[in-house]
Protein backbone atom coordinates (compact mmCIF):
# COMPACT_ATOMS: atom_id res chain seq x y z
CA UNK A 1 0.00 0.00 0.00
CA UNK A 2 3.05 2.19 0.52
CA UNK A 3 4.30 1.74 -2.87
CA UNK A 4 1.02 2.11 -4.42
CA UNK A 5 0.53 5.52 -2.45
CA UNK A 6 3.91 6.80 -3.33
CA UNK A 7 2.96 6.09 -7.30
CA UNK A 8 0.11 7.94 -6.57
CA UNK A 9 1.16 11.00 -4.83
CA UNK A 10 4.03 11.52 -7.68
CA UNK A 11 1.84 10.82 -10.23
CA UNK A 12 -0.41 13.90 -8.71
CA UNK A 13 2.68 15.91 -8.43
CA UNK A 14 3.12 15.20 -12.06
CA UNK A 15 -0.28 16.63 -13.12
CA UNK A 16 0.40 19.92 -10.86
CA UNK A 17 3.21 20.95 -13.20
CA UNK A 18 2.77 22.79 -16.55
CA UNK A 19 4.20 21.44 -19.76
CA UNK A 20 7.76 22.77 -19.78
CA UNK A 21 8.18 21.99 -16.14
CA UNK A 22 6.87 18.86 -16.56
CA UNK A 23 9.46 18.24 -19.43
CA UNK A 24 12.34 19.27 -16.83
CA UNK A 25 11.19 17.50 -13.80
CA UNK A 26 11.15 14.31 -16.17
CA UNK A 27 14.72 15.10 -17.55
CA UNK A 28 15.54 15.28 -13.92
CA UNK A 29 14.28 12.06 -12.58
CA UNK A 30 13.38 9.77 -14.96
CA UNK A 31 15.65 7.44 -17.08
CA UNK A 32 17.65 9.21 -20.31
CA UNK A 33 19.91 6.64 -20.95
CA UNK A 34 22.38 9.38 -22.79
CA UNK A 35 22.65 11.06 -20.12
CA UNK A 36 25.00 8.38 -18.99
CA UNK A 37 26.56 7.60 -21.75
CA UNK A 38 27.00 11.05 -23.53
CA UNK A 39 28.00 13.51 -20.63
CA UNK A 40 28.96 16.40 -22.47
CA UNK A 41 25.33 16.20 -23.84
CA UNK A 42 24.47 16.09 -20.30
CA UNK A 43 25.88 18.29 -19.22
CA UNK A 44 25.16 20.95 -22.30
CA UNK A 45 21.55 20.33 -20.73
CA UNK A 46 21.81 21.09 -17.19
CA UNK A 47 22.12 17.14 -16.15
CA UNK A 48 24.57 15.63 -14.11
CA UNK A 49 25.87 11.98 -15.23
CA UNK A 50 26.73 11.73 -11.94
CA UNK A 51 23.43 11.41 -10.77
CA UNK A 52 22.05 7.79 -10.36
CA UNK A 53 19.30 8.69 -8.77
CA UNK A 54 17.16 8.62 -12.01
CA UNK A 55 17.51 4.86 -11.98
CA UNK A 56 15.40 4.38 -8.89
CA UNK A 57 12.94 7.85 -9.21
CA UNK A 58 12.04 6.51 -13.05
CA UNK A 59 9.93 3.87 -11.29
CA UNK A 60 7.61 6.04 -9.31
CA UNK A 61 6.64 7.89 -12.52
CA UNK A 62 4.05 7.47 -14.96
CA UNK A 63 3.41 8.53 -18.42
CA UNK A 64 -0.45 8.79 -18.05
CA UNK A 65 -3.59 7.74 -16.24
CA UNK A 66 -3.98 4.12 -17.95
CA UNK A 67 -0.24 3.57 -17.46
CA UNK A 68 -0.59 4.19 -14.17
CA UNK A 69 -3.67 2.26 -13.16
CA UNK A 70 -2.32 -0.66 -15.29
CA UNK A 71 0.57 -1.24 -13.67
CA UNK A 72 -0.85 -0.31 -9.96
CA UNK A 73 -3.73 -2.71 -10.44
CA UNK A 74 -1.21 -5.39 -11.19
CA UNK A 75 1.11 -4.89 -8.52
CA UNK A 76 -2.51 -4.91 -6.47
CA UNK A 77 -3.04 -9.03 -7.97
CA UNK A 78 0.64 -10.16 -7.36
CA UNK A 79 1.70 -8.10 -4.46
CA UNK A 80 -0.17 -8.91 -1.64
CA UNK A 81 0.31 -12.75 -1.66
CA UNK A 82 4.20 -12.57 -1.89
CA UNK A 83 4.72 -9.30 0.47
CA UNK A 84 2.96 -12.18 3.05
CA UNK A 85 5.49 -14.85 2.37
CA UNK A 86 8.61 -12.49 2.12
CA UNK A 87 7.57 -10.61 4.89
CA UNK A 88 7.30 -6.40 3.94
CA UNK A 89 11.47 -5.26 4.20
CA UNK A 90 12.05 -9.03 1.79
CA UNK A 91 9.50 -7.27 -0.58
CA UNK A 92 10.70 -3.85 -0.51
CA UNK A 93 14.06 -4.87 -1.49
CA UNK A 94 13.20 -7.24 -4.22
CA UNK A 95 10.79 -4.59 -5.89
CA UNK A 96 13.48 -1.67 -5.69
CA UNK A 97 16.19 -3.82 -6.59
CA UNK A 98 14.09 -5.26 -9.72
CA UNK A 99 12.89 -1.55 -10.62
CA UNK A 100 16.76 -0.94 -10.52
CA UNK A 101 17.76 -3.76 -12.35
CA UNK A 102 14.98 -3.02 -15.24
CA UNK A 103 16.57 0.43 -15.35
CA UNK A 104 20.16 -0.53 -16.05
CA UNK A 105 19.15 -2.89 -18.24
CA UNK A 106 16.97 -0.45 -20.34
CA UNK A 107 20.20 2.09 -20.77
CA UNK A 108 22.54 -0.60 -21.20
CA UNK A 109 20.41 -1.80 -24.33
CA UNK A 110 19.82 1.85 -25.81
CA UNK A 111 22.52 3.96 -24.56
CA UNK A 112 21.92 6.80 -27.07
CA UNK A 113 17.97 7.30 -26.63
CA UNK A 114 17.26 11.00 -25.09
CA UNK A 115 13.43 9.70 -24.57
CA UNK A 116 13.13 10.01 -21.00
CA UNK A 117 12.04 6.47 -19.52
CA UNK A 118 9.62 6.23 -16.65
CA UNK A 119 7.18 3.61 -14.90
CA UNK A 120 6.70 0.42 -12.22
CA UNK A 121 6.47 -1.72 -15.06
CA UNK A 122 10.19 -3.25 -14.78
CA UNK A 123 9.99 -3.86 -10.54
CA UNK A 124 6.25 -5.36 -10.76
CA UNK A 125 7.53 -7.53 -13.38
CA UNK A 126 10.41 -8.52 -10.75
CA UNK A 127 6.94 -8.91 -8.77
CA UNK A 128 5.42 -11.28 -11.58
CA UNK A 129 8.42 -13.43 -11.46
CA UNK A 130 8.71 -13.89 -7.78
CA UNK A 131 5.52 -14.44 -7.08
CA UNK A 132 5.28 -17.08 -10.06
CA UNK A 133 8.02 -19.26 -8.54
CA UNK A 134 6.20 -19.45 -4.90
CA UNK A 135 2.76 -19.78 -6.02
CA UNK A 136 3.19 -21.48 -9.73
CA UNK A 137 -0.26 -23.12 -9.05
CA UNK A 138 -2.77 -20.21 -7.78
CA UNK A 139 -5.30 -19.38 -10.50
CA UNK A 140 -5.13 -15.82 -12.23
CA UNK A 141 -7.86 -14.27 -13.78
CA UNK A 142 -7.11 -13.10 -17.18
CA UNK A 143 -8.64 -10.89 -19.26
CA UNK A 144 -8.52 -11.35 -22.96
CA UNK A 145 -10.79 -8.97 -25.23
CA UNK A 146 -12.73 -10.29 -28.32
CA UNK A 147 -13.64 -7.50 -30.34
CA UNK A 148 -16.12 -5.19 -27.54
CA UNK A 149 -16.73 -8.52 -25.50
CA UNK A 150 -14.43 -9.07 -22.41
CA UNK A 151 -13.51 -12.89 -22.11
CA UNK A 152 -12.22 -14.00 -18.37
CA UNK A 153 -10.15 -17.08 -18.12
CA UNK A 154 -8.21 -18.69 -15.39
CA UNK A 155 -5.12 -20.31 -16.12
CA UNK A 156 -1.66 -20.65 -13.43
CA UNK A 157 0.60 -18.23 -12.38
CA UNK A 158 3.76 -20.16 -13.27
CA UNK A 159 2.06 -20.17 -17.48
CA UNK A 160 0.97 -16.93 -17.06
CA UNK A 161 4.29 -15.60 -16.22
CA UNK A 162 5.76 -17.72 -18.91
CA UNK A 163 3.45 -17.03 -21.36
CA UNK A 164 3.89 -12.99 -20.36
CA UNK A 165 7.66 -13.48 -20.58
CA UNK A 166 7.75 -14.82 -23.92
CA UNK A 167 6.21 -11.85 -25.30
CA UNK A 168 8.48 -9.53 -23.60
CA UNK A 169 11.57 -11.74 -25.40
CA UNK A 170 9.57 -11.70 -28.83
CA UNK A 171 9.47 -7.74 -28.51
CA UNK A 172 13.16 -7.53 -27.22
CA UNK A 173 14.05 -9.51 -30.31
CA UNK A 174 12.04 -7.78 -32.84
CA UNK A 175 13.83 -4.47 -31.43
CA UNK A 176 16.94 -6.16 -32.41
CA UNK A 177 16.11 -7.20 -36.08
CA UNK A 178 14.13 -3.59 -36.56
CA UNK A 179 15.92 -0.88 -34.10
CA UNK A 180 13.62 1.74 -36.09
CA UNK A 181 10.41 0.25 -35.29
CA UNK A 182 10.27 0.47 -31.47
CA UNK A 183 6.84 0.84 -29.81
CA UNK A 184 7.80 3.29 -27.05
CA UNK A 185 7.80 0.72 -24.62
CA UNK A 186 10.81 -0.33 -22.35
CA UNK A 187 10.36 -3.95 -23.15
CA UNK A 188 13.79 -4.60 -21.88
CA UNK A 189 13.34 -2.80 -18.55
CA UNK A 190 10.25 -6.01 -18.43
CA UNK A 191 12.79 -8.65 -19.33
CA UNK A 192 15.47 -7.24 -16.67
CA UNK A 193 12.99 -6.41 -14.01
CA UNK A 194 11.66 -9.51 -14.44
CA UNK A 195 14.87 -12.19 -14.32
CA UNK A 196 15.83 -9.88 -11.11
CA UNK A 197 13.12 -10.87 -9.38
CA UNK A 198 13.63 -14.76 -10.08
CA UNK A 199 16.72 -14.22 -9.34
CA UNK A 200 16.29 -12.00 -5.87
CA UNK A 201 13.27 -14.14 -4.38
CA UNK A 202 15.72 -17.59 -3.64
CA UNK A 203 18.03 -14.92 -2.06
CA UNK A 204 15.40 -13.42 -0.35
CA UNK A 205 13.06 -16.07 0.75
CA UNK A 206 12.74 -16.85 4.28
CA UNK A 207 14.01 -20.81 5.22
CA UNK A 208 10.98 -22.98 5.87
CA UNK A 209 10.67 -26.45 6.86
CA UNK A 210 10.14 -29.10 4.47
CA UNK A 211 7.16 -30.19 5.32
CA UNK A 212 5.71 -26.64 5.16
CA UNK A 213 7.71 -26.69 1.85
CA UNK A 214 5.91 -29.43 0.38
CA UNK A 215 2.67 -28.23 1.20
CA UNK A 216 3.67 -24.72 -0.48
CA UNK A 217 4.84 -26.36 -4.09
CA UNK A 218 1.53 -29.15 -3.92
CA UNK A 219 -0.86 -26.42 -3.76
CA UNK A 220 -1.34 -26.08 -0.04
CA UNK A 221 -2.71 -23.41 2.10
CA UNK A 222 0.36 -21.06 1.41
CA UNK A 223 -0.99 -20.48 -2.83
CA UNK A 224 -3.26 -17.87 -1.33
CA UNK A 225 -5.04 -18.27 -4.76
CA UNK A 226 -8.17 -15.79 -3.49
CA UNK A 227 -4.94 -12.73 -3.60
CA UNK A 228 -5.25 -13.41 -7.51
CA UNK A 229 -8.86 -12.17 -8.03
Amino acid sequence: MTIIGLNIAAFLYQLSLSTGELQVFLYQHALVPRRYFSPSWAIDLGLSPLDLTPFLTNTFLHGGFLHITLNLWTLWIFGPALEDRLGPMRFLVLYLASGIVASLTHAFFNPGSAVPALGASGAIAGVIAAYAVRFPYAWVQVLVPIVFIPLFFSIPAAFFAGLWFFMQVVQVTSELLMPFAGSGIAWWAHVGGFLAGWVLLHVLEPSMPSAGRSAWYNGGPWERPDRTR
